[in-house]
């Protein structure tokens, strides 16, 4: 590919191609902002948007786009202020709208990769010679998808086996049978709404029920709805099909130990998440045995920073934090504060009362 500058680029990654074609601006790297977020989910952006409207200089860095985990959810109906539900892109396009109204600079995709000291703060190696550098951070890089241990699974993702239901996939499998795995709110959420869309859906869950992780609402909604199938203590243990294209799943009854294959082309994996932390290996933040970041009384003095000073924690990659999109929300909001408290200690700027509206 050949970029406007004349540069030519074989097989360029999407941060190499966002560069290219002008999606992604140089960064200033003389310029050291208030705030730098890493991840653009819920508790990222809703940091952003009050961070920047208090007046701290922010950016905000995700190496693929806006929304996270919940920009891919297909209906959020426990949400705050939307007693019909909205789609989680629907929410999360309308927090970033908000975010660069406030002036917060938006550069996506982009990925931090080492976290390291600098003069009067900190710095983030983003690749390609570029660095940003803060006086905070905020490590808001959220969890990826669990993939399941079967081994021919990568042959079939990105055609057949899906980690998020948006209509796009309900056009493909509509009025198709189709699997589903998991047993949290975002499986009870997909499992709903493909049900509206597709002829059958087979609900695949590891425990003998779903209330103990699914919400009361969506265990009620699952059961009333006639072409959902749940299938307790089973188990997809083996993929069949070709040229990318699933034809079969086979799961196994644990609580049985029958085996049944079952003609499917779609499979849709919900099967929770692992912290998105690989990119701290070299940081020195302390971690918890999973892998998520540790933050609190055991490590630091606020509830929301880590064991290096200024820099701070929120949402799904925070050890002990509930998993819901209120929640990291609130997050995002709460330590907005933490923020000003330190900077304020850092004699680095002029702290300021937060606005409460």
């Amino acid at each position: 590919m050949l970029c406007p500058n004349g540069k030519l680029l074989h097989n360029p990654g999407e941060n190499e191609l966002a560069r290219c074609i002008g999606l992604l601006r140089p960064i200033d790297t003389t310029k050291v902002y208030d705030v730098a977020i890493v991840g653009a989910g819920p508790a990222g952006l809703a940091a952003a948007v009050y961070a920047a409207s208090e007046g701290l200089s922010t950016i905000v860095l995700d190496c693929r786009a806006f929304g996270g985990q919940a920009g891919a959810s297909s209906r959020i109906e426990n949400y705050l202020g939307f007693p019909t539900g909205i789609t989680g892109m629907a929410l999360m396009a309308r927090a970033y709208n908000q975010a660069q109204k406030f002036g917060v600079e938006m550069v996506i995709p982009d990925e931090a990769r080492l976290l390291s000291a600098a003069a009067g703060g900190y710095a983030l190696d983003v690749g390609d010679g570029e660095t940003v550098r803060a006086r905070t951070v905020v490590i808001a890089s959220g969890a990826r998808y669990r993939r399941l241990d079967v081994a021919n699974l990568a042959q079939f993702e990105g055609t057949s086996v899906h980690y998020w239901a948006s209509p796009i996939e309900a056009r493909l499998c509509s009025g198709q049978e189709v699997a589903l795995v998991g047993a949290g709110n975002s499986a009870g959420q997909a499992a709903v709404y493909l049900a509206s869309q597709v002829r059958k859906v087979a609900l695949l869950a590891r425990r003998g029920s779903l209330d103990a992780t699914m919400s009361r609402y969506l265990v009620e909604r699952i059961k009333a709805q006639p072409n959902i199938e749940i299938l307790a203590e089973t188990e997809v243990v083996a993929l069949e099909g070709h040229e990318g294209n699933l034809d079969a799943v086979r799961w196994l009854n644990h609580a049985t130990g029958e085996e049944t294959t079952r003609s499917i082309r779609h499979l849709f994996l919900f099967i929770g998440a692992e912290p998105n932390t690989d990119w701290l290996a070299q940081c020195n933040v302390a971690l918890d045995a999973k892998g998520f970041v540790r933050t609190g009384p055991d490590v630091a003095s606020g509830l929301m920073e880590t064991s290096r000073s200024g820099v701070f924690a929120i949402g799904d990659v925070r050890s002990g934090s509930v998993k819901r999109v209120a929640a990291a929300v609130g997050e995002g909001a709460q330590v907005v504060a933490a923020l000003h408290a330190y900077l304020a200690r850092d004699n680095t700027v002029t702290p300021q009362v937060a606005r409460r509206q």
